[in-house]
């Protein structure tokens, strides 16, 4: 019980590659270039609070309104499907059709950072690890979110716009095979 430096690092290494912040750039770029505005403090701090939350209301919140974990899974997985149909096809299906031209909730918040992903991943870490590990875990990744998030322009300028086009197309394919591993994960456990 208590701070474990094993445990930490486990659990940093399983949300990093879940929540894919670096993958996630050339959807946050496309947004950008369509004049969609975001906040990296608001964006990251939000996602914070929300998956601690979810660590500790998650199960609760979900049987409340007689939803199951795999449930919310395949939900989440059919939104990065589409964010994924539109970075592999360069086509728009997701409307932009908020009162404001702020992306800084969704997408960015939910579904690519603090999606269902994350909140599947979450519940597992709890079965498996102490509370306090996976909120210092969830923190440094948050740290990383937000050093990225505030960066894009220079990361953007660095791969250029070829780099961003192969990027785009490379992590549409791995945003739809994430999908895909969710949806037939969660569909098996829903249809036994």
């Amino acid at each position: 019980m208590g701070i474990d430096f094993k445990e930490i690092f486990s659990a940093f290494i399983v949300m990093f590659a879940v929540i894919d912040i670096l993958g996630s750039v050339p959807i946050i770029i496309g947004m950008k270039e369509k004049n969609k505005k975001f906040s990296p403090f608001n964006a990251s701090w939000i996602s914070f609070t929300i998956m601690v939350a979810f660590l500790f209301l998650g199960q609760a919140m979900l049987g409340l309104f007689g939803v199951d974990i795999s449930s919310f899974a395949v939900a989440g997985a059919l939104v990065l499907l589409v964010l994924a149909v539109e970075m592999i096809f360069g086509i728009q299906i997701f409307k932009d059709d908020g009162p404001t031209n702020s992306a800084t909730i969704v997408p960015i918040v939910f579904p690519l950072i603090a999606g269902a992903a994350s909140f599947t991943t979450i519940l597992s870490l709890r079965a498996e690890y102490d509370v306090v590990n996976i909120i210092i875990a969830l923190f440094i990744n948050i740290v990383i979110v937000y050093f990225v998030l505030s960066n894009i322009d220079l990361i953007s300028r660095k791969v250029g716009k070829g780099g961003i086009y192969v990027m785009r197309k490379f992590f549409g394919i791995i945003l739809l095979a994430i999908a895909v591993k969710l949806i037939v994960s969660n569909l098996h456990s829903l249809m036994s």
